[in-house]
C-alpha cells in the first residue's frame, strides 16, 4: 500500500481533535492550551473559531491545516488579503466541508494616464496570462501581447527577452511576464539593460519591488498563483509608484554595476 504523509497527518489531527472533543483533558497529540467547552446536555462543543485566523505570522501570511482546527465544519473562512494556502490546508478544508473565502481586492493607487504594458509567458503560464490581459484592460491599462499563443511547449527566454526589449526600447512602459514559477523569466528579462525585473508571489513583495527596486517588469509563476492573489499582485505592481530618492540613489547603484559591466564586454569585442 502507497503511504500518503498527507492522509496520515490528516488522520491524526482528526483523531486529536476528537481526543480533545470527548474529554476535558487536553490529548498528548496536540500541543499549546485546550478548552473543552460545554454545550447544551452537558454535551462537549467544539470552540467557535477566533476572530482572526491563525497565520504564523504577518510577514507570512500562510495558513496551514492547523488554523483549521476550530473551524467548525461547513463554514466560511475568512483568507487574509495575499495569504498562501498550504497543500495540506486545502485538503483539510475540502474534506470537511470548509470554504476558504478571499476578501475583495481593495482599491490600488492607479496612474493619471493608461499605462502600456508587455505581457508575455511559455506555455506554462499561458492559461493566467489569458486571465491577466482582460485584468489589464479592466484597470484602464493597454496590454500588448507577446505571446505565447497556446499551451504547446515553448522556451520562456524567448518571450521574457520580448518583453524586456520591449520596455527597455520605451515601446511599452511595464512589462509582466510569466512562466512555471517566475524565476527564469526574470533572470531572462534581467539581462537587458535597463531592465529591473522582479519575481513577485504576494502583495508586499510587489509592492516593495516598485516602491523600493523600481521594478519596470512584474513576473509571476502561473502555476503558483491562485487567480485572485495574481490579481492583487499586479494591481500593486501597476499602482505603487517609485518610492522615495533614498530607494532611487540605491537603484543608480544597481545601475552603475550594469553599466560597469556592460563596458568591459565592449572593451573585450
Amino acid at each position: 500500500m502507497a503511504f500518503d504523509p498527507r492522509q496520515v497527518a490528516q488522520r491524526a489531527t482528526r483523531r486529536a481533535l476528537a481526543d480533545t472533543a470527548r474529554t476535558d483533558r487536553p490529548s498528548p497529540a496536540m500541543g499549546g492550551v485546550h478548552v473543552a467547552i460545554r454545550g447544551q446536555a452537558g454535551l462537549d462543543a467544539r470552540p467557535e473559531a477566533p476572530d482572526s485566523p491563525p497565520v504564523d505570522g504577518p510577514e507570512r501570511q500562510l495558513i496551514t491545516a492547523e488554523a483549521l482546527l476550530l473551524v467548525r465544519d461547513g463554514t466560511d473562512f475568512q483568507l487574509p488579503p495575499g495569504a498562501l494556502v498550504t497543500d495540506l490546508a486545502r485538503d483539510e478544508a475540502a474534506s470537511r466541508g470548509i470554504r476558504l473565502v478571499r476578501p475583495a481586492a481593495a482599491p490600488v493607487r492607479t496612474h493619471a494616464s493608461p499605462l502600456k504594458v508587455a505581457v508575455g509567458s511559455d506555455h506554462g503560464g499561458f492559461p493566467l496570462k489569458r486571465e491577466l490581459l482582460d485584468w489589464v484592460r479592466a484597470l484602464g491599462h493597454q496590454p500588448i501581447d507577446f505571446g505565447t499563443t497556446g499551451t504547446q511547449a515553448v522556451d520562456y527566454p524567448d518571450f521574457a527577452a520580448a518583453v524586456a526589449e520591449a520596455v527597455a526600447a520605451g515601446t511599452c512602459d511595464v512589462g509582466v511576464c510569466i512562466d512555471g514559477a517566475g524565476i527564469g523569466s526574470a533572470m531572462a528579462a534581467n539581462k537587458v539593460p535597463g531592465i529591473r525585473a522582479a519575481n513577485c508571489w504576494n502583495i508586499a513583495s510587489a509592492s516593495n519591488a516598485r516602491e523600493h527596486n523600481y521594478a519596470n517588469v512584474l513576473c509571476l509563476g502561473g502555476p503558483k498563483l491562485e487567480a485572485p492573489l495574481a490579481l492583487e499582485i499586479l494591481q500593486t505592481f501597476l499602482g505603487t509608484p517609485f518610492g522615495a530618492d533614498r530607494h532611487g540613489r540605491r537603484v543608480d547603484k544597481i545601475t552603475r554595476i550594469e553599466e560597469r559591466y556592460a563596458r568591459r564586454t565592449e572593451t573585450r569585442r
